[in-house]
């Protein structure tokens, strides 16, 4: 028994020893200094994703004007500029508030203020109705920085490092294909790996670029909640998506996936006959 102990023991050694002879790359004891990639720890460098502001993409300063009238879609700015729908940061600079929005071209050009302002968003800016303030448009876009002092993670804004892999059950690992073997030769059942996990399917079964669509962004979560019920009273099922930037608490409305172009097509018409105009499609 001691004897087939130490067979096996010195089998198991032997793969070791060959896996290191043929890739050129040993076990860890067995190396000298490491690649420089990994902290004395042995950890890795985490990244997470946040919202940085990008004025190359677009940034505009004029005078913005709330109408007075309540508006659907949530925080949102219209300017002529825009050519397509982004996410911002929008700025009131004659009181230093700030909200996150979304920018638009509008659907046509009124007397007054070239920039447009929704109803929730000039709530959000301290505007009052009919007065005239002094706006800053910026887009925003997503930028990966080190963990490591970077804004702390939020609902939508999270981390986005994979989770540390796990080293697969498989007998292409010469260790255990040395120890199935033996196990084999003395008449031992062989255990089968486990088959590893397919990934998930991509959301966009059509392979859509941007399968869902974004009905606003809100400032106030009871907002949110209302348009969400909305679209179920509808027959839709909406995602509400919190996320924050600055110390400042946003949510997002989205529904989908959609499958197919048609199918997005059809989401939209949907929701843009609810009211919801300026609704448009999102990656996610």
């Amino acid at each position: 028994m001691a004897s087939g102990i130490q067979f096996k023991l010195i089998a198991v050694l032997g793969a070791i020893a060959l896996t290191g002879c043929e890739d050129g790359d040993g076990p860890a004891f067995l190396q000298g200094g490491g690649t420089g990639d990994e902290n004395v720890a042995g950890e890795t460098s985490r990244t997470v994703e946040r919202d940085v502001e990008a004025p190359e993409v677009f940034q505009v300063t004029d005078t913005g004007l709330w109408d007075g009238r309540p508006s659907l879609g949530g925080v949102w700015v219209a300017h002529p500029d825009v050519e397509d729908p982004e996410r911002v940061i929008i700025r009131n600079e004659d009181n230093s508030s700030f909200v996150i929005g979304v920018a638009y071209r509008p659907e046509r050009q009124t007397p007054g203020p070239s920039i447009q302002v929704s109803s929730d968003a000039a709530e959000s800016l301290e505007m009052l109705a009919g007065k005239p303030a002094r706006i800053n448009i910026t887009a925003l876009r997503r930028e990966a920085v080190p963990e490591d002092g970077a804004e702390a993670p939020d609902a939508e804004t999270g981390t986005l490092t994979a989770a540390p892999a796990v080293a697969a059950t498989s007998l292409d690992d010469p260790i255990l294909a040395a120890t199935a073997a033996l196990d084999a030769a003395e008449g031992k059942p062989v255990a089968t790996p486990a088959p590893k996990p397919e990934r998930p399917a991509s959301a966009a079964a059509g392979g859509l670029e941007k399968p869902f669509v974004q009905i606003g962004i809100f400032s106030v979560q009871g907002n949110a909640d209302n348009t969400a019920e909305a679209l179920r009273r509808a027959g839709m099922v909406p995602t509400i998506k919190p996320g924050k930037m600055s110390g400042k608490d946003f949510w997002r409305v989205i529904v989908g996936p959609a499958g197919s172009n048609a199918e997005r097509a059809a989401l939209l018409k949907k929701i843009k006959d609810l009211g919801f105009n300026d609704a448009y499609s999102v990656t996610n």
